[in-house]
């Protein structure tokens, strides 16, 4: 940097009602005189260093969670200097980039719905973690964190997943009968979001096995085949997931799959002396402490909790299904799953109920 230059002056613009908290513009610069009396400074080859894990970390719905990040200078400073840390969970599926979090010194501000549920770690020097609680389905992506210090600036990327069960749903009309808007919204009613293709994919590697086609988040229609047959494309496509591409959000009619992160509560068969209408067993989970569960909430206790249960109950969609994780004679297939009833008439007396009590 040339001598002429001087002293670098600090320009930097509030964010908006946020007192004092300044904002990155783009051009950060330092009001302090280059280096600090130990030749230390932003020209003099110190490197800032950001630490991010490489694996992916695993959590479930409603859990809280760490997204590790430190930095460090190499080589490392006799004495701290302030830096701005920024996060962000990056763009998927044609999604937009989130803010969540900005921090200077001990003020921070956070974004959107992270508001109340984020905030950095202080419990270490150069520490930038970012906590996270009451994690939700949407929660699941790539983060980055970016330290800021005058006029370097380093990130490194954090993925989060929560895990969960991917699993095929029909409304009661029957087989293609959701838009990608009605898909969203029968997948939300079952505790559940739309899965991704990524998801759908690690399923279909675990041995999801699906005839029917169904949307995914990014408004595409696939569908998971683990063994090759005639009315599934025919014998001689190879095994995996077939897709039919991106289809018309509105127009197009399809099944859906859906994705339901590990719970923290619990769903149990409840144990009534006699079988119920669909109305009966609604009353009858609410009566014990709790509610009668979703579809989602049943794959998750199948998939997590392995619950194992040969009678049929009626669920919160008014649909009929049971748990298998130990197949076994007269309780269905020889694979394990959740058996489904389909929706029969919500006046018959020829199932019990699944509850959910959350913990």
């Amino acid at each position: 940097m040339h001598d002429a230059m001087g002293l670098l002056v600090l320009l930097l613009l509030p964010l908006a009602g946020v007192s004092g908290l300044p904002f990155y513009n783009g051009f950060y610069y330092s009001s302090s005189p280059v280096g600090n009396g130990h030749g230390e400074g932003l020209f003099n080859g110190v490197k800032l260093v950001v630490d991010t894990p490489q694996e992916t970390l695993f959590s479930h719905q409603g859990a809280n969670v760490t997204l590790p990040c430190r930095y460090h200078y190499a080589p490392a400073l006799a004495s701290p200097r302030p830096v701005r840390v920024k996060w962000w969970k990056l763009s998927e599926n044609g999604a937009p980039e989130q803010d969540v979090l900005v921090a200077i010194g001990l003020r921070h501000r956070s974004f959107g719905d992270y508001q109340g549920r984020v905030r950095l770690r202080r419990d270490g020097e150069r520490e930038a973690s970012l906590e996270m609680q009451d994690l939700r389905l949407e929660d699941s992506g790539r983060y980055r964190c970016e330290v800021i210090d005058g006029l370097e600036d380093e990130s490194g990327l954090v993925e989060l997943e929560l895990r969960g069960v991917v699993f095929p749903y029909q409304p009661p009309q029957g087989r293609y009968q959701l838009n990608f808007h009605e898909a969203q919204q029968a997948c939300e009613e079952q505790g559940a979001a739309v899965a991704s293709f990524e998801q759908l994919f690690r399923a279909w590697e675990e041995g999801l096995d699906w005839c029917n086609a169904g949307w995914l988040q990014d408004a595409s229609v696939q569908y998971p085949i683990a063994q090759a047959r005639r009315p599934c494309g025919g014998l001689g496509l190879a095994p995996g997931v077939r897709s039919y591409g991106s289809r018309h959000r509105r127009l197009h009619r399809y099944d859906v799959f859906c994705f339901a992160a590990a719970l923290r509560g619990r769903v149990y068969y409840l144990e009534h002396p006699e079988k119920l209408t669909l109305a009966e067993a609604r009353e009858a989970c609410q009566e014990d402490g709790a509610q009668i569960a979703t579809v989602g909430q049943l794959f998750a206790a199948w998939k997590f909790r392995g619950l194992d249960r040969c009678d049929a109950g009626w669920l919160a969609d008014g649909s009929a299904r049971y748990p298998v994780a130990h197949p076994r004679p007269n309780c269905g297939s020889l694979e394990p799953g959740v058996r489904s009833f389909g929706f029969p008439d919500p006046q018959s007396r020829e199932y019990g109920v699944y509850c959910y009590r959350p913990r």
